[in-house]
C-alpha cells in the first residue's frame, strides 16, 4: 500500500538571508528536531542522505522508513526587464550578488542502487519532496516558507484488507498528513529557539 502526506509552514527568521540559509542547509542539525528521526547519514556521494525514521502503525508497531534524499540549493535571481540576458547564459558574480532576492533549498528523492524493503524486519522505503523559499523579508530577517511531500510504501495488515483500499487510502492520508503538519511545526518551532540560541 502506498501512503502520501503533505505539510506546509511559513516561518520569520530574524537574521539575515546568508546566515538564514546556512542553518537551514545543514540537514543533519535541521532534521535533528523532527520527532520521527532517528538518524541522518552522509553518504559516499556528495549531497546526498540517507535518513532513518521511525513511526508507528495503526496497530502502534512501530517501523523503521529510509529515505534517500538529494539535497539542491539554489539561488533565485530576479534581473530587470532591460538585462540582456539569455538562456543558458552565465551571469557574472557581480550581477548575481546585486540582484538575488533569495535562496532555495530543495530535497529530493536519490535512488540508491541497494534494496532498501525488509517488511519481514518492519523497513519500507520512503520519498520525499521537500522544498525551503527563503526571502529577505526586512533588514536582519528572513521568510521562509517550507513544503513538503511523503511518499511511504508499506505492507496492510490482513486485517485492514476487508476495508475498501481507497477508504483506507484516504484514512491513511489524512492521518499521516495531520502528523506531519503537527511534527514540521514542532520542528520549526525548535529550529527557530535553536537558530536564536546560535545568533543571538
Amino acid at each position: 500500500m502506498e501512503a502520501h502526506g503533505h505539510t506546509k509552514g511559513e516561518y520569520l527568521f530574524h537574521a539575515d538571508l546568508e546566515k538564514t540559509s546556512s542553518y537551514l542547509a545543514d540537514q543533519e542539525k535541521v532534521m535533528a528536531f523532527n520527532p520521527f528521526c532517528e538518524q541522518i547519514e552522509t553518504t559516499e556521494i556528495d549531497n546526498i542522505f540517507r535518513w532513518h525514521f521511525q513511526v508507528t502503525d495503526p496497530r502502534n508497531n512501530p517501523f523503521q522508513v529510509i529515505f534517500f534524499v538529494e539535497q539542491h540549493d539554489e539561488l533565485l535571481v530576479s534581473l530587470p526587464d532591460d538585462y540582456p540576458y539569455e538562456d543558458g547564459m552565465t551571469l557574472p558574480d557581480d550581477i548575481i550578488r546585486e540582484y538575488t532576492i533569495g535562496k532555495k533549498i530543495r530535497w529530493t528523492p536519490y535512488r540508491a542502487e541497494q534494496e532498501i524493503r525488509d517488511p519481514d524486519n518492519y523497513v519500507f522505503e520512503g520519498k520525499v519532496n521537500a522544498e525551503m523559499s527563503l526571502h529577505e523579508h526586512r533588514e536582519n530577517q528572513t521568510q521562509v516558507s517550507f513544503t513538503m511531500d511523503v511518499d511511504i510504501t508499506f505492507e496492510l495488515y490482513p486485517i485492514f484488507r476487508i476495508f475498501p483500499e481507497k477508504i483506507i487510502t484516504s484514512m491513511t492520508n489524512a492521518g499521516m498528513s495531520l502528523i506531519m503538519q503537527m511534527s514540521t511545526n514542532q520542528m520549526f518551532q525548535s529550529i527557530l529557539s535553536d537558530f536564536k540560541t546560535v545568533h543571538r
